[in-house]
């Protein structure tokens, strides 16, 4: 959780997907995107804000790296992509 651990576990080739708040600021969102663009890593902007994030992963955060395949691709599906 977070834009370092995300940035690197994305580019480690360990992150499945990215999830980002829909509230986090312009400039973290530029960064969390050229990183998914460099590593090919599939990137999911939420329209949840990060206080909801934060609630549901008991951390304050806006930034998720997923990096199990099957939690992936559940979480594409149930985000419409």
């Amino acid at each position: 959780m977070g834009f370092d651990a995300a940035a690197e576990a994305a580019k480690k080739g360990s992150s499945r997907l990215l999830l980002i708040g829909s509230d986090i600021s312009d400039r973290t969102k530029r960064a969390i995107t050229a990183v998914a663009q460099e590593t090919d890593t599939p990137m999911i902007i939420l329209i949840e804000p990060m206080e909801s994030m934060s609630s549901a992963v008991g951390k304050h955060t806006g930034i998720i790296s997923v990096n199990d395949e099957g939690f992936a691709k559940k979480m594409k599906t149930l985000c419409g992509e």
